[in-house]
């Protein structure tokens, strides 16, 4: 009975459902009135290992995105936790996410900006803002803020000056994942900061190529050419009107 994603039409009709029935969990496909519905009935208890019985199954026919061994929340429409799934498995089923970007300023108005790994799975070589990254089901905003602060820039929030929540942007478009069946929902809270001289970001996790300080007529012209991926295309133009 709570609404949690979608998925495109016949990826669940291809997996294999033997390891949710064998754990005495049902996927259905009923006819509601607003159309065909899956439904795993699942006892509230139950809700977190049923749902990794199915990425799992997922996984297995390769419907996956990349394998994170990492829980994020899963959601009904008014935000409230019902339980969580592996990372991987979000985008094929349509499962709201929620990230978080920092926004680094430079002391004489250039914009810090990093270059995404070329060996990351999503979006590998585009352009990014300061630090973005996935609130993950063990984090509040503020805890993955920090984290991905560090891991991404090597920067701790203390040494920053002036940092703020901006605002948010709701995204929404198809995934590439699971073999181009994915549908990725997502909010984006933002942030800002200066960056003080002589602090200079540093990657720590091997997931971005390199850091940079543009003007910000590079970073309205680099986004025009659509060499920063959508998510920071979205985020700059609402903390900066570029």
């Amino acid at each position: 009975g709570q609404a949690v994603g979608s998925v495109a039409a016949g990826v669940l009709d291809e997996i294999e459902l033997q390891r949710l029935s064998d754990k005495g969990y049902q996927l259905l496909n009923q006819e509601r009135s607003e159309g065909r519905v899956w439904h795993l009935d699942v006892a509230p208890d139950a809700v977190t290992p049923a749902l990794n019985l199915l990425a799992g199954a997922l996984r297995a026919q390769g419907r996956c995105g990349p394998w994170r061994n990492e829980q994020l929340a899963v959601c009904n429409a008014r935000g409230e936790r019902l339980g969580t799934i592996e990372r991987g498995a979000v985008r094929v089923l349509g499962l709201a996410t929620r990230a978080v970007h920092l926004v680094g300023l430079a002391t004489d108005g250039r914009m810090w900006v990093q270059q995404r790994s070329h060996t990351k799975p999503n979006n590998p070589g585009m352009w990014d803002t300061l630090m973005g990254g996935m609130v993950s089901a063990a984090d509040t905003l503020d805890q993955a803020l920090e984290r991905e602060t560090w891991e991404e820039a090597g920067l701790r929030l203390p040494a920053l000056h002036g940092v703020a929540h901006g605002g948010h942007v709701e995204f929404r478009r198809p995934s590439r994942e699971g073999g181009g069946v994915g549908y990725m929902v997502e909010r984006i809270d933002w942030f800002r900061c200066t960056v003080p001289d002589g602090v200079e970001p540093r990657n720590q996790d091997g997931e971005v190529e390199r850091f940079e300080r543009w003007h910000p007529a590079q970073v309205r012209e680099r986004i025009a050419a659509g060499d920063f991926t959508l998510e920071a295309a979205l985020v700059l133009g609402a903390c900066c009107g570029l």
